[in-house]
């Protein structure tokens, strides 16, 4: 119980110096946690998500300001990944290092499964944790034309960065109702992603 209460006093620390930030900082932070998810998955873009939401909620960002940042952000990080992996994916896993990763055969797996779960796997993958962070590069080294990719990828993460905000706003200043949600909200993703 501590420890829960001294994790809310925490919060609270941060929640005041982030309204006390000017407009300008605070959305550009917000923006690059969003971004940075696809780069480095440990970093939860709907963490980024749901803090914009939430000082949305107390009145300091504007919901749709949340939403178009952090879903652009997110899109547009996604898409240079998927290029990049595109580009020189299969390059990197046929040289030295990367073939004891993943062999030929199993890049060629993930390919045949890609072009047969198609934009629906991509989708659903992209509302899942874990699974959101993989899609973009693997879709790129199978190969995947860009429409095919990015079109999932832009909707299941503008659903997905939608309904968050919308959720996280309803609750306004309510952070443990938020923090409550979140945890049920990744409990449930988690588990999901792991079956």
């Amino acid at each position: 119980m501590g420890l829960r209460r001294e994790h809310l006093h925490r919060l609270r620390a941060l929640v005041r110096f982030l309204e006390a930030l000017p407009p300008g900082p605070l959305s550009a932070g917000i923006t690059v946690l969003a971004a940075v998810e696809n780069i480095s998955p440990p970093v939860p873009a709907d963490m980024a998500v749901a803090l914009g939401a939430f000082l949305a909620g107390r009145g300091v960002m504007n919901p749709w300001m949340v939403f178009g940042l952090t879903w652009g952000a997110n899109v547009m990080s996604a898409a240079g990944v998927y290029l990049l992996a595109r580009r020189y994916g299969r390059a990197v896993f046929s040289g030295r290092l990367g073939a004891p990763l993943l062999s030929p055969a199993l890049l060629d797996r993930i390919a045949a499964e890609y072009r047969r779960h198609g934009e629906w796997g991509i989708f659903v993958s992209r509302l899942l944790p874990v699974w959101r962070a993989v899609v973009c590069p693997f879709a790129g080294i199978a190969g995947l034309s860009a429409p095919r990719a990015l079109v999932p990828i832009a909707l299941a993460s503008g659903v997905y960065y939608g309904a968050l905000t919308w959720f996280v706003g309803q609750l306004g200043g309510n952070l443990e109702g938020v923090v409550a949600f979140m945890r049920r909200l990744n409990t449930t993703l988690a588990v999901i992603a792991g079956i």
